[in-house]
């Protein structure tokens, strides 16, 4: 069953389109993420869903009831905020029973389920604290279980780890999954950040120039990219320009400026003269120092000279930034852990990749 489902849903600011007409859905118990770099559409689609704003046209409908016209109250939903959003003037207690006075319950039942949920999100000794007293992570924390305390059927979360330092955004990365896999509510999740969609999502729907580029799991996502935004924008992407030269045999053959480099179609079929871009991920990159290898022939496509730019160390991995001689760029990914071949600039070295590692992208 669809917990929301948009039918031809448009938004326009005056001449502006700021969201073009889309269909869009999403599975009772799924954990969705939209993504994409500002002024993508992902925060107005979810506006359009929380009621802040009205489709210029089509039809938003919630568990099948249409809610294209009904007030932000009337429709169930529950919104998490990047500024947390909450009242400085109450306790952490207060602040979470608020939606439930508003809906008149008794007060015995609201303290069992205001206790109740500051221990499912690990904060059981905070109800009397004021929000000033709180570290970003507890007021994160606090603004979620204001929105569980009342059961919603669909929970939005509008950026709400963006205000969190880089561990902290992790750690929160995992309670609110966590807390997904316990509850089974439905969560709509917007974003900017790449891997905080890939670790947190079920589905990523990925958006650009507010359209819809592609719809897909993390996993498929980062394989299988339809697009060259789609890959550039998930991951570390090399990107070179081609035309299809054969497609009869086992691997496609396209004419790029490295010469004629065998590669993969994922999906579908391309034609001869076709323009396409092939896709290499850093990690697939093997990269052997040229001077350990003289008698090597380039000449074949298959092998490409090029000499290391700079090593940068990132944690656990390493980039190397390789200048081919066709005055190309390519980004070579290896775990640090691994003794390194060269890390001198300037040194010669020799790039290959596998064909099935090479997949082809249609043009944009």
């Amino acid at each position: 069953m669809n917990m929301i489902e948009l039918k031809q849903v448009s938004r326009r600011y005056g001449a502006v389109e700021a969201l073009a007409p889309l269909d869009f859905s999403v599975k009772q118990g799924e954990f969705v993420t939209l993504l994409g770099p500002s002024g993508s559409g992902k925060t107005t689609l979810l506006n359009l869903i929380a009621g802040m704003v009205s489709p210029s046209s089509g039809q938003i409908f919630v568990r099948g009831v249409d809610i294209t016209n009904a007030p932000p109250s009337s429709r169930g939903l529950g919104m998490v905020f990047q500024n947390y959003a909450l009242m400085p003037h109450m306790t952490v207690f207060d602040n979470i029973a608020f939606p439930l006075h508003v809906r008149k319950m008794p007060k015995e039942e609201i303290r069992r389920k205001v206790k109740d949920v500051l221990d499912m999100v690990r904060l059981p000794d905070i109800a009397a604290r004021k929000p000033k007293e709180l570290s970003g992570g507890q007021q994160q924390r606090v603004s979620l279980a204001r929105c569980i305390v009342y059961n919603p059927a669909l929970i939005l979360l509008d950026e709400p780890l963006g205000a969190l330092d880089k561990k902290l955004r992790e750690q929160m990365q995992l309670e609110i999954r966590r807390l997904h896999a316990q509850l089974g509510i439905t969560m709509l999740n917007v974003t900017h950040d790449q891997d905080e969609a890939l670790s947190m999502s079920d589905r990523i729907v990925l958006m650009n120039q507010g359209r819809i580029e592609q719809v897909a799991t993390p996993d498929e996502l980062y394989r299988s990219p339809r697009t060259a935004f789609a890959a550039s924008f998930i991951g570390a992407a090399n990107l070179i320009s081609g035309t299809v030269q054969d497609n009869a045999g086992e691997h496609t053959v396209v004419s790029t400026p490295l010469g004629l480099l065998p590669a993969t179609m994922r999906s579908g079929a391309v034609s001869r003269g076709a323009a396409v871009k092939l896709l290499v991920r850093p990690e697939s990159v093997r990269m052997t120092c040229a001077l350990h290898s003289p008698d090597v022939d380039t000449a074949s496509g298959l092998r490409h000279a090029g000499m290391l730019e700079d090593s940068i160390t990132l944690g656990s991995v390493v980039r190397h930034h390789v200048r081919l001689a066709c005055d190309m760029q390519i980004v070579v990914q290896q775990q640090g852990n691994r003794r390194q071949i060269t890390q001198e600039r300037g040194a010669p070295v020799l790039l290959d990749w596998l064909p099935e590692d090479c997949q082809i992208i249609l043009q944009d």
